[in-house]
């Protein structure tokens, strides 16, 4: 069948409403889960950016190592498999770390259009000292970082007139264009790269407006860069209004995409994914922004939603454990390749078939110096190196405290004892 694979980056699950949020609104996402399968214990392999587009594109872990890199002379891509295979792939980004020198990501396809602009690309140049940043950030959350990442952006959005000028609607519209050009020669893989909702949060002012009447600078911004030591307690609601209403603009913007692919006629042979590559912390525990020293579900978690030409999995939820490296094997079944090269991952669709009840028992992630193991009942984190645990050692009772709030790993000291086992095995150095 047909394949499109739509990856973001910085989702948080739990601010899906098929993931049970009020937060934002996703109506767009939230259908496609109701016409689809919601996996909801999905984790990422290898956390961030870069390391996690290697295990996506290759079924295979990047543990214990997870350096961000280029894909090796030796990985083999499902592009590359697919091509193969006689499939037309395209890929469409706007992730600009996938282009910088060096790194290869778009190796494989027959075709790649990089949407240009994001976060800290070095696309658009002009006279930097006319940048008014106070109208973007209040002057209590300066520092030297975030003023030049932040010129730079807003460099790259000097043209910006209209919605569909933001970088997404612009990535969502050249899909469109690529489908109108190649769906007609089956099949075909289509695979989107939106930044978003990675920082710097910035969406139109009617979504602003929306969640939030008290931000603390006229059009502010916020992103990589900023001295979080600088960010007071009354900035965060205006920091998560943010986020939110860039995850609406995003969801809107995926919705016209799907509505194309329905116009089209394509619904009824071609398989879509949803999927990120970790998420965020919004203030809890005193992180903003993907921290590796708490390494819990709110950045581990990876929301995974599949839309099968098959109207009988439709509203179908697994719970079962679930791993990013789990989507490529998947997407072999799809295109009815059996004779790929060995992977890590399972094919994730055994659990939406009730072909299998468990592809694990357990998952590790990794992120930097910092693990975590995750069962079904247990999450655990630390750091690797013992003078530096982070917000751990943390366990948290998943049956009990679903949310993982409260530590109890001084209340359960033979499953800390087998999952740092676990997490040992993978990742010796430094462990004691």
């Amino acid at each position: 069948m047909n394949l499109i694979v739509i990856v973001t980056d910085t989702f948080r699950a739990d601010h899906l409403g098929c993931y049970g949020s009020e937060r934002a609104s996703t109506p767009n996402l939230d259908r496609l889960a109701a016409e689809g399968v919601v996996f909801s214990n999905c984790y990422a392999d290898g956390l961030p950016t870069i390391p996690m587009r290697r295990v996506f594109y290759t079924g295979n872990s990047i543990l214990p190592e997870g350096e961000w890199r280029p894909l090796s002379p030796d990985d083999v891509t499902v592009a590359e498999i697919l091509a193969e295979r006689g499939y037309t792939t395209g890929l469409v980004a706007d992730c600009y770390h996938m282009f910088k020198p060096g790194l290869n990501f778009h190796s494989g396809f027959d075709s790649w259009e990089w949407i240009r602009g994001q976060e800290n690309d070095m696309w658009r140049s002009g006279p930097r000292e006319a940048i008014d940043l106070s109208r973007h950030v209040p002057d209590h959350m300066r520092s030297p970082a975030w003023d030049e990442r932040l010129i730079q952006y807003l460099l790259n959005m000097q043209a910006r007139k209209g919605e569909e000028d933001y970088i997404c609607a612009r990535s969502c519209r050249a899909a469109m264009d690529w489908l109108d050009h190649n769906a007609h020669q089956k099949p075909f893989m289509l695979w989107m790269e939106l930044f978003d909702p990675h920082e710097p949060w910035d969406p139109p002012a009617r979504l602003r407006e929306k969640y939030c009447d008290d931000y603390p600078a006229e059009e502010f911004h916020f992103g990589y860069g900023v001295d979080k030591s600088l960010v007071r307690d009354e900035d965060l609601p205006a920091i998560r209004a943010l986020y939110e209403a860039e995850i609406e603009f995003l969801d809107e913007w995926i919705g016209k995409l799907l509505d194309h692919v329905e116009d089209m006629g394509l619904l009824d042979d071609t398989a879509i994914v949803f999927t990120t590559d970790h998420g965020t912390h919004l203030g809890e525990e005193g992180c903003l922004q993907k921290t590796q020293s708490y390494l819990n579900s709110m950045v581990a978690q990876i929301p995974m939603i599949v839309r099968h030409p098959d109207e009988s999995f439709a509203g179908t939820r697994v719970d079962a454990l679930a791993s990013g490296m789990d989507l490529a094997p998947m997407l072999m079944r799809f295109a009815g390749v059996d004779d790929h090269p060995p992977m890590d991952g399972e094919d994730l669709w055994r659990l939406a078939e009730g072909d299998a009840q468990s592809l694990h028992d357990w998952l590790l992630i990794g992120f930097r110096k910092f693990a975590a193991a995750r069962t079904l009942d247990w999450h655990y984190f630390t750091g690797l190196d013992p003078a530096n645990a982070g917000h751990g050692p943390a366990l948290y009772d998943l049956p009990a405290d679903p949310e993982e709030i409260a530590n109890v790993v001084g209340e359960h000291p033979d499953v800390v004892e087998g999952l740092r086992e676990l997490i040992a095995g993978c990742f010796p150095m430094g462990m004691e």
